[in-house]
């Protein structure tokens, strides 16, 4: 969002379609092995669909391994996350005519690298909100970013940095022109979510500058992205609790359900404390949707340890499962760890555990038939149904075709995404 803002802000249009761009900026994922060759193949893709264009790249593989995507074919230039800031200059040394000529330079043999030290970012970088349009619907808000804490899989902390948080009066400012350009619900993110305002003197922490934007706003609605099992404390859920404006939906990692593996993977919580900080949000929030990620095959994972994370989320009234195949990543502990799981043994256990996070979200969606609830219409629609999603979490599609951002009271079938009926609040 803040790419896109600063480069809308210095005078470049934004295109649909990458196919007929002077300028494509592709922001990357490393956390799996698979994100790494997705974004080789969209560089393949729009070399191919589009030659002519520019393509930088930036984001977490890019900062990971630049001198690997500088050699690919058709990059132009490879920028790290601590220098996005810098892209829109990069842009015009690229095309100092081109946006009234049209003329583009001819490719370079190889692309140039802008990399710094991403452990010396101190700020959290953000778009503008004044620049959305009236249409904008759920945006993400990044509150904090990097983490402080190395879990053995892991490679966000030497690709992100370290933990840091957007000052509270920033994010108030944010939120009131998210409303003032017609946004009804924003999504709070960060790397570490919860460590928010851990870097502050004295510190913030996230439930206060929550408690600041329900005061000091006129937002509709908010929702959380992750937060870890330590964070979700009982006066954390009764904020969540107390109010009709902030989501019930949990997004905790859970990693894996044996405290061994656990262990190993330097997380810092065992499988006991987990499960009780989610029956404390079923108890408190009956109908919450409730999200845990979970990693299949970590190095040394016996059929017992695999079998204690199936028993664990057989029993958590979880609403929903991503499943991650383990990736060994480059620099990270677990790379280097002995007793690595072949390929075809995690993806028997990946299958497994996806199973049972779908039948988990039949089972939810079941209990949920026939129950008016809301839900916030979104941009995907045809002439006979409309995508929403509502606060628990749940995508439906609404019969009709209707305006983006607005309310609408559902009824749900138990099995499928469609709506018996809708009524525009």
């Amino acid at each position: 969002v803040a790419m896109r803002h600063a480069m809308v802000a210095d005078g470049w249009a934004q295109t649909d379609e990458h196919d007929g761009a002077e300028l494509v900026i592709l922001n990357t994922c490393t956390v799996t092995s698979a994100a790494d060759a997705q974004s080789r193949e969209a560089i393949r893709k729009i070399r191919g669909a589009n030659p002519a264009a520019r393509i930088i790249v930036t984001g977490c593989y890019a900062q990971r391994a630049p001198d690997e995507i500088a050699a690919l074919e058709g990059v132009s230039c490879v920028v790290g996350n601590s220098r996005q800031g810098e892209i829109p200059a990069f842009a015009r040394d690229f095309f100092p005519v081109a946006k009234l000529s049209g003329e583009i330079y001819a490719s370079r043999s190889a692309a140039p690298v802008l990399v710094g030290d991403i452990l010396a970012e101190t700020v959290v970088q953000t778009g503008d909100a004044e620049s959305l349009d009236g249409d904008a619907t759920r945006p993400i808000l990044k509150v904090q970013d990097g983490c402080n804490h190395r879990c053995a899989y892991c490679i966000i902390p030497s690709v992100r940095g370290r933990s840091r948080s957007l000052p509270p009066d920033e994010v108030v400012t944010s939120v009131r022109r998210y409303v003032d350009a017609g946004v009804r619900e924003v999504v709070l993110s960060g790397i570490n979510l919860g460590s928010y305002g851990r870097d502050f003197l004295p510190r913030v922490p996230l439930a206060s500058v929550v408690g600041r934007i329900l005061d000091e706003t006129a937002l509709e609605h908010l929702r959380f992205s992750s937060i870890e099992p330590q964070h979700i404390t009982e006066d954390f859920v009764t904020l969540v609790a107390s109010s009709h404006r902030i989501a019930p939906h949990f997004h905790v990692p859970l990693q894996s359900g044996s405290d061994r593996i656990l262990r190993a993977m330097h997380r810092w919580y065992r499988a006991e404390l987990y499960a009780a900080r989610i029956e404390l949000i079923r108890k408190m929030l009956p109908n919450a949707a409730i999200g845990a990620d979970v990693i299949a095959g970590f190095p040394g994972e016996t059929e017992s340890d695999f079998e204690a994370t199936a028993s664990l989320v057989r029993g958590m009234p979880f609403t929903y499962l991503h499943v991650f195949s383990f990736s060994a990543r480059p620099g990270t502990e677990a790379a280097q760890l002995p007793n690595q799981i072949p390929a075809a043994t995690i993806r028997e256990r990946a299958r497994a555990l996806r199973a049972i996070g779908q039948q988990k979200t039949h089972t939810f969606r079941s209990a949920q038939a026939d129950t008016p609830i809301r839900a916030l219409t979104l941009a995907r629609a045809t002439e006979t149904w409309t995508e929403a999603i509502t606060p628990n979490y749940l995508k439906v599609r609404i019969s009709g075709r209707h305006a983006r951002n607005d309310w609408h009271e559902v009824r749900l079938t138990s099995n499928t995404e469609d709506v018996i009926a809708s009524r525009p609040l």
